[in-house]
């Protein structure tokens, strides 16, 4: 991976972590990180264009939704990080999709997805939850595996709350569930993030990425607003968590942004850690915890250690 452009500064953390979310082949953007690269030698020689199957829009809520559908087998739904799109993810997808078949989502104001008039549908991860159980439905798929990472983590998890009955099994990844999840430097620096951000950033590789696809590219402030505002909105969702029933496997990196006590919170709010499993296993939680050595939040979404822990829940055969 090549280091990113960006300096230092209060957007510092954020442009990272898009960064190397939309480190996909296809897109050849780096990060910035301490650590080694991905060991490119553990992943495949195919791309997800190689496994491309169907691709369109879909307008749903008043926003039109650019959608692709990779491979074949059980569904899952793969929703992208904030301020990326579907490229993000393109280094694991062949990986999902050699057991899978992987819908990915451009989430409203990324990639080909416009944002739309704010004073029409504002971004909000209640009503994107919604269209995508709609969305879903005009697939054809009345339930699907869901697999959400950072805001489309907040996504699939307003899905599974919202949608129970569309969602089979839940991976969260680097996901809060309430604001103070974060590390409180990050939460600081959240509030720098908006529309008076988008001149210091033009130029940068995550505005080209943003250019190359987006039907608007001129609607850039005011997606870095509408994210930011999301970021600044009070939420705490314990209550909600307690009342999922469906599987669900919550994956960090041991480098996240989000604090460890948080991760073991979500954990306990699951029924998950509360006491010894048992010699037979009997106390076993149905639910999952994975925090993957050398990994950030930047970085996990790219990673092929996240596929090899998800797809054994997916399939119900995590290790022994």
């Amino acid at each position: 991976m090549t280091r990113s452009p960006f300096k230092p500064g209060p957007l510092r953390w954020w442009a990272a972590g898009v960064l190397c979310a939309l480190a996909a082949a296809a897109a050849q953007v780096g990060c910035t990180s301490t650590q080694a690269p991905l060991e490119t030698s553990k992943m495949p020689t195919t791309n997800a264009a190689a496994t491309l199957t169907r691709s369109g829009h879909e307008a749903i809520g008043g926003v039109d939704y650019h959608y692709e559908i990779h491979g074949e087998g059980a569904p899952l739904l793969m929703l992208h990080g904030g301020l990326n799109d579907v490229r993000s993810m393109t280094p694991v997808v062949p990986l999902f999709t050699r057991q899978r078949q992987v819908i990915q989502v451009d989430l409203q104001g990324h990639g080909r997805t416009a944002l739309g008039p704010p004073d029409r549908r504002p971004l909000s991860r209640q009503a994107m939850a919604d269209d995508m159980a709609e969305l879903l439905a005009r697939l054809g798929v009345p339930q699907a595996d869901v697999m959400g990472y950072s805001l489309g983590g907040w996504v699939a998890l307003r899905l599974a709350v919202q949608h129970p009955e569309r969602v089979r099994r839940l991976a969260l990844v680097s996901t809060p569930y309430a604001n103070d999840g974060w590390f409180p430097d990050i939460v600081a620096q959240q509030t720098h993030l908006g529309a008076a951000a988008a001149p210091a950033m033009r130029g940068t590789p995550l505005y080209s990425a943003y250019a190359e696809v987006a039907p608007r590219p001129e609607d850039f402030p005011a997606l870095l607003q509408a994210v930011g505002d999301v970021l600044r909105e009070p939420f705490d969702w314990q209550s909600d968590i307690r009342q999922l029933r469906m599987p669900v496997l919550l994956v960090y990196g041991d480098g996240d942004m989000i604090r460890p006590e948080h991760m073991v919170a979500f954990w306990h709010l699951l029924g998950g850690g509360l006491q010894d499993a048992g010699w037979q296993r009997e106390h076993m939680p149905t639910h999952r915890l994975a925090v993957l050595p050398n990994l950030t939040h930047y970085e996990i979404c790219a990673s092929p250690q996240l596929a090899n822990v998800v797809l054994p829940f997916l399939q119900g055969r995590e290790a022994r």
